[in-house]
C-alpha cells in the first residue's frame, strides 16, 4: 500500500529554524529518544560520550564542504558544482539556465567555463579551461532555508572538526556538535560519503514509493570495516552514514567504494546502525523519513512536537537527537 508523502508533514514555527550555529559546538541541546520504552528525555550534546556502552562504536563521515558555489562578476550567473567528472570536469546547476545552453561560455573565477551537456535532470556538464580555486572564488553552499550569505563564521562552522576528504555540497550536519574533546572521548571510524545537492530537493512524487532517491559516492576504508565488524553496537552520526552502512551486502562489512541511491522509509529492517544522532529535518524531507523509519512514525513524530513545544533549534546550525 502506497504512503503519501503528506503523512511526514510538520508545523515549524519559522523561528525556530537556526540560520546561525550555537556558540559552542558542543553547546547543542540534545532530544534523547529511547525506542525500547517510547521515552523522551531532554539533555545536552556534551553528556553523548556518557550515553555510549562498552563496544559501541561511533561512525561518523569525514567528507569536507567545498566551496561549491561560483558566480560571475556582479552575480548575474551562477554555477553549483555537484560534483568532479575528471580533469576540470564538472556535473552542475546553472541559473539563470536559459543562459547556460550547450556550448555556452562564461568567464567565471579567473577561468572560462564551457557547457557541453544539458543532461535529462537539468544539470551541466561544464569544462573549465583551468580548474577553478574554489578557496579564492568559490562561496560556501548553505542551505537555501537560510535566506543569506555565508560569511567567514561559515567557513569554520558549516564544516566539521574532522572533515577531510572534499567532496560535500552540503554538510553532514549531525558531525557539527562534535569539538576535538568530544571526539577524543569516544571510540570512533570515518568512512565518506559526499553529500549531494539532492538532500535540499524537495519531495515531488504525491507518494513516497513514487520518488527516484538521488545517488551519492561513498568510500569505506579497510580499517573502519574490521572496527564496525567488530563493535556490540555501531551509532551512525547522521543520516549519511546510516545510507551509506545500510547499503551494503549482506555479511561482515568491507572496504568498498561505490555510489548509493538506497531510500530508506517505513517499514525497514535496519541490519547495521544500532543507534542514531542526528539533527531535525525539513517536513516531507527524505532525511525526515529515515528517521521514521528508525525511531517509528508514531515515536518520531511525537518527538519533534515535543522539540518543537521545548523550542528546540531546527536544521542544520540546530539541535540534535540521539535515538538509542
Amino acid at each position: 500500500m502506497s504512503r503519501p508523502v503528506a503523512d511526514f508533514h510538520y508545523d515549524l514555527p519559522v523561528e525556530l529554524i537556526a540560520t546561525r550555529p550555537a556558540t559552542d559546538r558542543d553547546g547543542s541541546r540534545m532530544l534523547v529518544v529511547d525506542r525500547s520504552n517510547g521515552t523522551i528525555a531532554h539533555r545536552h550534546f556534551r553528556e553523548f560520550p556518557s550515553m555510549l556502552g562498552p563496544g559501541d562504536l561511533v561512525a561518523l563521515n569525514d567528507s569536507r564542504v567545498i566551496k561549491a558555489r561560483l558566480l560571475t562578476e556582479g552575480g548575474r550567473i551562477e554555477i553549483f558544482l555537484l560534483e568532479a567528472l575528471g580533469a576540470n570536469r564538472w556535473k552542475c546547476l546553472t541559473r539563470p539556465g536559459r543562459k547556460m545552453r550547450a556550448g555556452a561560455t562564461v568567464a567565471i573565477a579567473e577561468t572560462e567555463a564551457r557547457v557541453e551537456e544539458v543532461l535529462p535532470g537539468g544539470e551541466r556538464v561544464i569544462a573549465f579551461r583551468e580548474a577553478p580555486d574554489l578557496e579564492k572564488y568559490g562561496h560556501m553552499p548553505l542551505p537555501p532555508y537560510f535566506h543569506r550569505d555565508p560569511d567567514d563564521k561559515d567557513d569554520e562552522r558549516y564544516q566539521t572538526v574532522y572533515a577531510g576528504r572534499p567532496g560535500s555540497v552540503a554538510a553532514p550536519t549531525a558531525g557539527l556538535h562534535f569539538t576535538p574533546a568530544q571526539l577524543a572521548a569516544v571510540p570512533h571510524v570515518f568512512l565518506t560519503l559526499h553529500v549531494g545537492a539532492g538532500t535540499f530537493l524537495p519531495v515531488k512524487a504525491p507518494t513516497v514509493e513514487e520518488h527516484v532517491m538521488h545517488e551519492e559516492c561513498y568510500d569505506i576504508p579497510a580499517p573502519a570495516a574490521s572496527a564496525l565488524n567488530a563493535a556490540r553496537r555501531i551509532i551512525a552520526v547522521g543520516t549519511t552514514v546510516t545510507r551509506v552502512l545500510e547499503s551494503q551486502p549482506p555479511g561482515p562489512l568491507a572496504a568498498r567504494s561505490g555510489r548509493t541511491d538506497i531510500f530508506i522509509y517505513p517499514p525497514y529492517d535496519f541490519e547495521r546502525v544500532g543507534a542514531l544522532l542526528t539533527n531535525f529535518h525539513l517536513p516531507c524531507s527524505t532525511l525526515l523519513m529515515l528517521v521514521c523509519a528508525f525511531a517509528g512514525y508514531d515515536l518520531t513524530m511525537r518527538a519533534y512536537a515535543e522539540a518543537i513545544c521545548e523550542r528546540y533549534r531546527f536544521y542544520s546550525y540546530g539541535d540534535c537527537m540521539l535515538i538509542l
